[in-house]
């Protein structure tokens, strides 16, 4: 299976090097191209539908390679896995399609996101059946419906959340590739072929477009790109819930965990401004790196490196789950990081450029016993 999947790595780079131009040109010729706002950083007209490069390199290479996978290796659920990422996400990539081409109605596009997850749930059975709650019971069993609403609202979130955080050149990009490093890790680490698979062809499909993605671009993956991305790796990020005997439930949230938090801090912020929660702003985590004076390229390579530090996170967490300590570790983890994610928040105005509550209480335990001595 190392072989096959070393293949398949290097088949999905080559294919997206040679498929990334012939997309540029055919974005050109319909007309599927961002044109610079006040909120966009780019000051030029540039082509998306970057993610129909991505798409396609990883389903040729996926199509051609399946043939080369040793018969019995992969299991039903593996196989039906398989189908659900490649059909639902010939659903989202069309979506995203036209979104590029046509800027969509939110409300169809949310509509057609639910359908793309049905189709995973209901047509091939992948779907949430287990959580491992840290400090519970061993083993937490769902109802039918609600392991279905579970499953629909993780795809729907992650999907979305992947498309918010594309607002530099080879951001979403990257820290998807970063994300789904991390399940080739868990997938190795779990001996889980198929994800294996699914996994090498995704980071070779994407490291092929990132040649042309990354500052300076010159392609956007659009919302074909970043609603596929995101797609996958909500489906692929399932194996946690899956394998409940080594993945504690907090794994797949730390795996997506730069994407999530940048979500929800957007929806906090939103929600203390008294604005939209759907409306756009210029405050998410990239935004707020360049004002601090940040470069394009390092705003990104921070947040790359922020993204490893998730992932790195969620292989430890992952491999002690299932120790007996694994549920202290687990918490210790969640605590730290909900911590750290509160901190940085506030140094960067990611919610309020004026309320820093966390930070102003620390500076008054710092100051107080200077005040105790003078007394």
């Amino acid at each position: 299976m190392l072989g096959v999947a070393i293949i398949s790595f290097i088949a999905a780079m080559a294919l997206a090097l040679v498929l990334t131009p012939l997309v540029k040109k055919f974005a050109h010729k319909v007309g599927a191209v961002d044109v610079p706002n006040h909120r966009k950083v780019h000051t030029t007209t540039m082509p998306r539908l970057g993610g129909l490069a991505i798409y396609s390199a990883f389903t040729i290479g996926l199509l051609v390679m399946m043939p080369w996978v040793p018969e019995g290796l992969l299991s039903a659920y593996d196989r039906n896995l398989i189908s659900a990422l490649l059909v639902g996400g010939t659903v989202i990539v069309l979506l995203g399609a036209l979104d590029d081409r046509f800027d969509l109605n939110a409300k169809l596009k949310l509509l057609v996101q639910i359908g793309a997850a049905c189709i995973v749930v209901f047509g091939y059975g992948v779907k949430i059946n287990l959580l491992n709650i840290p400090f519970g019971s061993a083993i937490q069993p769902l109802g039918e419906w609600v392991s279905i609403a579970i499953t629909i609202v993780w795809i729907v979130g992650v999907t979305n959340a992947i498309n918010l955080i594309d607002g530099l050149d080879g951001l979403a990009a990257g820290v998807s590739g970063i994300a789904i490093a991390t399940i080739l890790v868990m997938g190795i680490v779990m001996g889980n072929e198929a994800v294996i698979l699914l996994a090498t062809l995704l980071l070779g499909s994407i490291g092929g477009f990132l040649f042309f993605n990354f500052h300076p671009a010159k392609i956007f993956m659009g919302d074909s790109g970043a609603l596929f991305l995101g797609f996958a790796l909500a489906t692929l990020s399932m194996l946690g819930f899956k394998q409940i005997t080594i993945v504690s439930f907090v794994t797949p949230l730390l795996i997506i965990g730069v994407p999530l938090s940048d979500t929800f801090f957007a929806i906090i912020r939103r929600w203390v401004q008294k604005k939209p929660i759907f409306e756009a702003d210029k405050g998410h985590l990239h935004h707020c790196l360049q004002q601090l004076g940040f470069s394009h390229r390092k705003t990104v390579l921070i947040i790359y490196a922020i993204a490893a530090f998730f992932g790195t996170c969620a292989v430890i967490q992952s491999s002690v789950s299932s120790k007996g300590f694994g549920n202290w570790i687990t918490f210790i983890v969640i605590c730290a990081l909900v911590f750290l994610l509160q901190i940085g928040a506030e140094l960067i105005g990611i919610v309020d450029k004026t309320r820093r509550p966390v930070l102003d209480f620390l500076a008054r335990l710092r100051m107080k016993p200077q005040t105790d001595s003078r007394k």
